[in-house]
């Protein structure tokens, strides 16, 4: 548990760098909403304020009543909220009011810190991390919002000139086995951690191989050429059936610019670069693309056994803090793995679904993870765009399978 001056600064940090991300865009990008998935990011600066107000500073008088109905998620035990493919329609409440709705809940937050009572402040420390993480993950989707709203405009804006945005070189691929056993998985510690990630128990696994590096685009674009997107014994019948009603036939982003592929982005529009990893890509392709190697998908069990080589506290991944968001190719600094942590999030075989002993948080926080315990797959690892100090070994995030606008990749596995 943190002291109230390290959990302040925690909280002004975190509140921070969301408005950082922020600082490049006009007045004008904070409102597109150019499909369902994709939040304004006027949206995610309104949300993860009214998180705070609602749970923390629920007995304060609200900055506006409204709000409670615009900026809710999907919490639907607190009352109706905004529909979320609607959430571009609304010019109102301006940016600068949200911006002043943040300012006000800050100096709350930061007042309700000072003044808390001591016998209540380990509840009030543990709810307000939960909504600093949370912050953390909007974040990750603000930065993938801007970036979907950035790449369907046609005049190919730019996010920011003084962008950091790395550079690739080839990497070498190497197949890490992995003994059969009996394996400890989930969060044991009591630092933060999410409700999914427990409780920690035991499973077995059976002897598997792992690849050391994520799929590049080069690696990619050989699925591509050979005809992948066309042949129906690669896909699984429900990703048959999306990647043919969508008209998909490369990864998000992909299309052919003078006989080249190039991708839009936060940098406009650009030849791809087939040392980058790949990213962008849904779970059906993830999966097309396994069975046409002859591999498939690691389980996230796999996953996390690979992830317990890795020496975490010592990673230099790609992540938020590095102001990287375009990829580079795999950086070999996990030994003995390329990117398990940072760059893409990484498709698992598993589906998203509660560990043994798993019982939902009570109240409206129940909504937060376990209501989504159906028809979802498993994702691991953290991305470009996740802040570093986020992400651990037992992270689940999840996903519906054909999503692709995360920053999403591919590591293949096989059985031994």
């Amino acid at each position: 548990m943190s002291d109230k001056k390290a959990l302040s600064e925690h909280f002004l940090k975190t509140r921070e760098q969301t408005q950082k991300l922020c600082s490049p865009l006009e007045i004008e990008d904070y409102v597109v909403q150019p499909h369902p998935d994709v939040s304004p990011p006027k949206w995610h600066l309104g949300h993860t304020t009214w998180f705070f107000e609602s749970f923390l500073l629920h007995r304060e008088r609200p900055f506006n009543p409204h709000f409670k109905t615009i900026f809710n998620s999907y919490y639907k035990s607190l009352g109706v909220h905004w529909d979320q493919k609607e959430r571009g329609a609304l010019s109102r409440p301006t940016v600068q009011e949200v911006c002043a709705y943040r300012q006000e809940i800050n100096e709350k937050m930061l007042a309700h810190i000072d003044k808390i009572p001591e016998e209540e402040y380990a509840a009030f420390e543990k709810l307000t991390t939960l909504g600093i993480e949370h912050e953390k993950q909007h974040q990750e989707l603000l930065v993938m919002d801007i970036k979907y709203i950035f790449a369907q405009n046609p005049l190919e804006p730019t996010y920011s000139q003084d962008q950091n945005f790395g550079s690739t070189k080839p990497s070498i691929s190497n197949q890490i086995k992995f003994s059969e056993g009996t394996y400890s998985f989930g969060h044991e510690s009591e630092n933060f951690s999410y409700d999914n990630e427990r409780p920690p128990h035991k499973d077995y696994l059976h002897s598997f191989t792992l690849s050391s590096h994520p799929v590049t685009n080069g690696e990619f674009l050989e699925f591509i050429e050979d005809g992948g997107y066309k042949n129906p014994n690669l896909w699984h019948s429900d990703g048959w059936d999306f990647i043919n009603r969508e008209k998909i036939k490369a990864p998000l982003y992909w299309f052919k610019r003078d006989n080249n592929w190039v991708a839009g982005g936060l940098q406009g529009v650009q030849k791809i670069d087939k040392e980058e990893i790949l990213s962008h890509v849904s779970y059906f392709e993830a999966s097309a693309y396994a069975r046409w190697k002859g591999k498939r998908l690691p389980t996230e069990k796999e996953w996390e056994r690979a992830a317990s080589l890795v020496d975490f506290k010592n990673i230099e991944g790609q992540f938020l803090e590095s102001g990287r968001l375009q990829l580079s190719s795999p950086i070999y600094d996990q030994d003995p793995f390329y990117d398990l942590f940072g760059s893409v999030w990484e498709w698992t075989e598993s589906s998203y679904s509660p560990y043994p002993g798993y019982r939902r948080l009570e109240g409206p926080l129940g909504e937060y993870n376990g209501k989504f315990m159906s028809g979802q797959m498993v994702l691991r690892g953290g991305c470009l765009a996740t802040p570093r100090d986020h992400l651990r070994k037992t992270y689940r995030n999840f996903y519906r399978p054909e999503k692709r606008w995360c920053f999403s990749g591919i590591r293949l596995a096989e059985d031994n």
